[in-house]
């Protein structure tokens, strides 16, 4: 495999642009484009079948012919770029990113498109999420719980930010995700039979005592303010989490990973 041409000056028109994708929400959603740094993550987008754009990388650190085995089952290929190290060190983030980049085209995460594996999926639901670092937990959370789908309602902070892959070590590209807004996914959830049950802290019932055996969405909102009241208003059952501390209130990716697992092995797993 050779690439077609080398790039040394971080003023190159298209490493201008990679940086631009990564730094800025509005150019990733105005070129349906985004970064993706390292091997597993890149790896994972390829799994996913995320369509790859042009592939940047630092011969001193990762050879061609890693590369070739890398893409050997990809069926477009993408331009192939060598770097020097100097356009490397401004377009990576991190020094284990393994001297390779990628741009990637985006999804669209429509909600009417999401398709469920079984007739009683178990969902996760993240009402407005800021923090890139809490979405990606979350992520992690439901890629290891194996769910059937990620709601992300209302979200302010797009997908394909930096920090949400970085955080979520890729598991963007794993799990099956849908964006809405709040009146949006309820609609979708019921009309789908999918029972609501919010973490909240009235009316809630001991989250071991609830029922995930049937098709249930776990809603989860910002530890700050919680779920709106649309969401508690539309909830079947409020589950809550005892604590025996001074607080009330854990982080949302803990909360609903205790949740997931809990329903998880009422289903054996």
């Amino acid at each position: 495999m050779s690439y077609i041409r080398e790039i040394t000056s971080v003023q190159n028109p298209m490493v201008r642009n990679t940086l631009l994708l990564k730094e800025k929400s509005r150019d990733r959603k105005k070129q349906n484009l985004f970064v993706i740094e390292g091997i597993k993550e890149l790896q994972l987008a390829m799994k996913g079948d995320y369509s790859l754009r042009t592939l940047f990388y630092y011969p001193e650190l990762i050879s061609q012919e890693q590369l070739t085995s890398m893409l050997s089952g990809v069926a477009v290929r993408p331009e192939i770029i060598a770097i020097s190290k100097e356009v490397y060190q401004k377009l990576a983030h991190r020094d284990t990113t393994e001297g390779i980049l990628a741009v990637a085209e985006t999804k669209t995460h429509l909600l009417e498109s999401l398709q469920f594996k079984n007739k009683t999926p178990l969902i996760l639901v993240a009402e407005a999420p800021e923090k890139p670092g809490n979405i990606g937990a979350l992520l992690r959370t439901a890629d290891a719980a194996n769910l059937d789908a990620v709601i992300i309602a209302n979200p302010k902070s797009d997908l394909y930010n930096p920090n949400v892959i970085r955080s979520s070590v890729g598991c963007v590209f794993t799990n099956n995700i849908a964006t809405g807004s709040t009146t949006e996914i309820i609609a979708f959830l019921k009309k789908h039979n999918i029972a609501i049950n919010c973490a909240a802290l009235t009316a809630s019932k001991e989250y071991i005592k609830v029922d995930f055996t049937p098709a249930t969405a776990i809603v989860v909102g910002t530890e700050a303010t919680g779920l709106s009241e649309e969401w508690l208003q539309s909830s079947a059952q409020n589950i809550i989490i005892p604590m025996q501390g001074e607080i009330d209130s854990m982080n949302v990716s803990v909360s609903a990973a205790i949740i997931i697992f809990e329903a998880k092995r009422q289903r054996g797993f």
